[in-house]
């Protein structure tokens, strides 16, 4: 077998496992999951350290026919774009397995569906085909759902389920008519990604049809990645979501909706592009201004994290909307950086309700003296979020800023720099109200709930920040030569000076901040 058929078969494998072992084997159920998305992870980390930056074509390759009339196959492969992102997806999947096994009820039920939620969205990652591509997806989204309404926590969580379900599958819906769309446009009767990038360059789809086409997919994959304002489903959803299915939901499944985009829109859509590409750097600033302000108001550290989420998906949107290599380049480095991210983020927010009992901030207090282990992932994670050097977030926000600043936005770089500032308010003072104070008296006798197996989770995504902001070549060597082909298709008559500038740019910038940089 394939290693990319290993990476999606051994999670949905082991939940069809999983579902035929009796309930009452929770300590085999439990293995079985980590042990599946354990190999999945090991399989991912080889095939991005064997993988060739700038060779030409898709890497590891594997492609069948399924339904030969509709030009349906499965085919799946590496390019520079989604390389990272399966390492990034299989890795925090495997971090939601460990960090599960605070579930008590209907264990057997739940790891299926988590396990199903990890192979479909590996799927959709390495998916080259549009009916896989979004079949995939599917099945890691409707999991989502049963999980929030079943496993979820508090008394909004019946209608953050419904929330979540109708704004999620009203984007999903946008994207299905936009992918016909574009199979029944181009008429080369495939749904094969490669084969419709190269018959779209021979064959144009009419510049009438691409300007009803792109906002189809825009808005579609734009509600699923909560592009402003239609993201007030992802802080509610969050809020009420079990650790796992936040952890692998806003960290992995919502970057589907930014694949989609550099992987079918922006190719295959460059007129429609061109047309609505501003209206979505006007909206990519609504999430990082609306965002951050209302991030600041919140009180519950999972609605903060969700609204969190929400401004830095603004950072990837912009970056693809700047039109320029080091944007690009920039928006697939925030995507992978943000999946580390907001996976160690509620993590460790779903261990800090163990810890105190409420995800209410004004309610821990003093914490850093009773755990101090996690008291210095969650400053390391916030410092993350602020985007301070040394960490993966901090790369891509650089390179989204070079990028606009490039394409003449300056008014963009001005807001962008504005919703840093917002973030590093919010955080910082999260860092304050729940690790420093004097500590709350019903807390004074709580233990540290945190077993070998939390804090390895909890270690393998701050290395994955760490490294990726530290040695940023890892990811912008894989990422330039596609993030060139993309841009280049759109910005045709735009001057891409910086093209091959990337590397240079991040070591110079990092370099001066104080971090040290090796290729």
């Amino acid at each position: 077998m394939d290693p990319l058929t290993i990476i999606i078969a051994a999670p949905l494998a082991a939940a069809g496992l999983v579902a035929v072992i009796p309930g009452n084997y929770r300590f085999l159920i439990r293995v079985i999951a980590l042990l599946a998305t354990l190999l999945s992870a090991a399989v991912a980390i080889w095939v991005f350290a064997e993988f060739e930056p700038g060779a030409s074509g898709l890497q590891f390759e594997t492609r069948s026919v399924w339904v030969k009339s509709l030009g349906i196959g499965y085919h799946v492969g590496l390019d520079g774009v989604n390389v990272g992102l399966v390492l990034m997806g299989a890795l925090v999947a495997f971090a939601a397995a460990c960090v599960s096994r605070e579930i008590a009820e209907r264990v057997k039920e739940y790891y299926v569906l988590l396990l199903l939620m990890a192979g479909g969205i590996l799927g959709a990652f390495l998916s080259w085909d549009m009916f896989g591509f979004y079949f995939f997806h599917e099945l890691a989204l409707v999991p989502t759902f049963l999980m929030i309404g079943i496993w979820g926590r508090g008394d909004d969580r019946v209608y953050a389920t419904y929330q979540i379900t109708l704004y999620l599958s009203f984007g999903a819906l946008l994207v299905l008519v936009g992918l016909i769309a574009v199979y029944v446009q181009c008429g080369a009767n495939t749904f094969d990604m490669v084969e419709l990038h190269r018959h779209v360059a021979q064959t144009p789809i009419p510049a009438a049809a691409q300007r009803w086409m792109f906002p189809l997919l825009m808005f579609g994959f734009g509600v699923l990645v909560s592009l402003w304002p239609f993201h007030s489903w992802a802080p509610t959803g969050y809020a009420a979501a079990p650790t796992g299915v936040a952890m692998l939901h806003a960290g992995v499944i919502k970057k589907f909706g930014l694949l989609g985009l550099i992987r079918v829109a922006l190719p295959l859509l460059p007129e429609g592009a061109r047309e609505w590409i501003p209206v979505m750097g006007v909206l990519a600033v609504g999430n990082l201004l609306y965002g951050g302000w209302v991030a600041m108001r919140q009180s519950d550290l999972n609605r903060l994290l969700g609204y969190s989420s929400v401004a830095h998906m603004g950072f990837a949107f912009l970056g693809l909307a700047s039109l320029t290599v080091l944007g690009v380049t920039g928006a697939v480095v925030v995507m992978i950086a943000h999946g580390f991210l907001a996976g160690l983020n509620f993590a460790l927010s779903g261990y800090l309700r163990r810890v105190a009992g409420t995800t209410q901030m004004d309610r821990m207090g003093g914490l850093l003296d009773k755990v101090p282990f996690i008291g210095a992932l969650l400053v390391m994670a916030m410092l993350a979020g602020c985007g301070v050097p040394g960490f993966a977030n901090f790369v891509g926000e650089l390179l989204v800023l070079f990028g606009a600043w490039e394409a003449n936005k300056t008014w963009v770089v001005v807001a962008a720099w504005a919703g840093l500032v917002v973030g590093a308010v919010y955080t910082l003072r999260a860092v304050r109200t729940i690790l420093h104070g004097p500590l709350r008296t019903e807390l004074a006798t709580v233990a540290d709930p945190a077993g070998a197996w939390h804090r390895s989770a909890y270690a393998l995504l701050v290395v994955a920040l760490l490294l990726f902001g530290v040695v940023p070549g890892l990811l912008i060597a894989r990422i330039e030569p596609d993030a060139k082909a993309v841009s280049g298709t759109i910005a045709t008559g735009i001057e891409m000076k910086a093209a091959g500038e990337v590397g240079s740019i991040v070591r110079g910038a990092v370099a001066a901040a104080g971090v040290g940089v090796r290729q």
